[in-house]
């Protein structure tokens, strides 16, 4: 199993194996799991001060928040599986 990486902005980047979810901040049941991490120090803040568009979620349970818009970070991790000649 290879470890593929995700950029999700600012230079900041995350393995593609582990995420589980990549979904929009605006739902009250996502602030609330963005408020649960917190409290447990499981949030990662990768805005760098700018607005959270997409929220990451991994299977260790941690929150990563990203400025880049949900579709985005989905087609990075979606390219990052293919070889770059459109087959995986």
């Amino acid at each position: 199993m290879d470890i593929q990486l995700i950029n999700i902005g600012f230079g900041n980047i995350v393995s593609a194996n582990r995420v589980i979810a990549i979904v929009s901040p605006e739902s009250a049941p996502i602030k609330r799991i963005i408020a649960d991490a917190r409290d447990r120090g499981q949030l990662i803040d990768a805005t760098y001060g700018r607005r959270t568009r997409a929220v990451i979620v991994t299977d260790s349970s941690h929150i990563i928040l990203s400025a880049i818009q949900p579709e985005t970070v989905a087609h990075r991790f979606l390219f990052s599986k293919d070889d770059g000649n459109g087959h995986n």
